[in-house]
């Protein structure tokens, strides 16, 4: 049901564009409709084969058709974007018909220019984000910690081992004493990205490289197969459990919730992660997917963490996601605890971002007298 409506979603974006890209002058004094048509066959595929010729026989052809098709649909998302502008502006052609015809030819030049404009955007290397959080019962010999998020690497064919080594070493630059990793490290899908993994063993901190489960996880064969990935890359995977990192500093993790939900599981898998942790510490906790946010708060936690939302990677796209994640990105304060949710320091399919680069986060924990 999923995949079906992937494509009929996919399959209707690009009736549209080409539907409204035939009516302009210029393209259709210049290109014949055959043509046009053919084009759009060849892009409705071209992301398509990428994935099915990748799983059958991975290299160069393959790698090409995943770099063509995944840039395709973001530029295709901002294509439809800027032509439903211009016909809304219009009512899709009964307001000013006489020009209509040439301003969606305008729509397609800007769709263009914001499409380049996010490829720099998304080429770039991610940004430092710095952050200071007071948390209730951080001993003073914690105080000053520094913490690294980093998440939604998606490492495989299109974010490989040269974007890897350079992350890995910006994160070292920060001189974290904790590096925890907020899922979807992989693509999950894409073969190459088992020969990255043990690269991701040149991460360290002093008290440990931490992770949790994403989505991407998930679609590495099940779970326990995408966990086990992360484990022998050297990491502690906080599987629905707490730690003691540090003494009265806990770090706890939750498996994926999105995932969670899709395949029916039902549960405060918040509270069993944080069941039986010593009182009165300082609480951590790290979800792939912000949700449950209130639950954290109610279970005690000073500072939760998440990411998932690539804060919409390609605007305007983070409207739509906004619908079903309101903590979209950046700090929040919820009941008096702490929530910060990570963009993404890679992207997801397209190499693009607007107008957001990617993010590490560095946080200073700190500690807070109680009053």
């Amino acid at each position: 049901m999923f995949l079906t409506v992937v494509l009929f979603v996919w399959t209707g974006m690009h009736v549209y564009v080409f539907w409204r890209a035939s009516s302009v002058p210029a393209i259709a004094r210049h290109l014949p409709r055959g043509v046009l048509w053919g084009v759009a066959c060849i892009l409705w595929m071209s992301y398509i084969g990428a994935r099915i010729l990748g799983g059958l026989e991975p290299g160069a052809i393959a790698r090409f058709l995943e770099v063509l098709g995944a840039g395709w649909i973001g530029v295709l998302f901002l294509l439809l974007v800027t032509l439903l502008v211009v016909d809304l502006f219009t009512l899709f052609g009964l307001l000013l018909p006489r020009f209509a015809p040439s301003l969606r030819g305008w729509a397609l030049v800007a769709g263009g220019v914001l499409s380049v404009i996010a490829l720099v955007q998304g080429l770039r290397a991610p940004v430092v984000q710095n952050y200071e959080v007071q948390l209730a019962g951080l001993p003073a010999s914690s105080d000053g910690t520094v913490l690294i998020l980093a998440s939604d690497f998606h490492l495989g064919t299109l974010l490989g081992k040269d974007w890897l080594v350079a992350r890995i070493d910006q994160i070292h630059a920060q001189r974290p004493d904790i590096v925890v990793l907020g899922g979807d490290i992989v693509e999950g899908d894409d073969p190459s990205e088992l020969e990255l993994l043990p690269l991701l063993r040149r991460l360290s901190a002093p008290l440990g490289v931490w992770a949790v489960t994403g989505n991407h996880e998930f679609h590495a064969g099940g779970l326990e197969r995408g966990a086990s990935m992360l484990e022998d890359a050297g990491f502690h995977v906080l599987h629905d459990r707490w730690a003691e990192v540090k003494t009265g500093l806990v770090l706890a993790g939750v498996d994926d919730l999105t995932s969670r939900r899709h395949a029916g599981e039902t549960g405060n898998f918040i509270g069993q992660a944080l069941a039986r942790r010593p009182p009165a510490v300082a609480t951590v906790l790290v979800s792939h997917t912000p949700w449950d946010v209130d639950v954290a708060a109610k279970e005690g936690v000073g500072l939760m963490l998440a990411s998932h939302t690539h804060d919409g990677q390609i605007w305007p796209f983070g409207y739509l996601v906004g619908l079903t994640h309101p903590f979209l990105a950046g700090r929040y304060d919820v009941n008096g605890m702490t929530v910060i949710v990570c963009r993404g320091t890679g992207t997801w399919g397209p190499r693009m971002r607007l107008w957001q680069r990617g993010e590490i986060i560095r946080i200073t924990l700190r500690g807070r007298q109680n009053r």
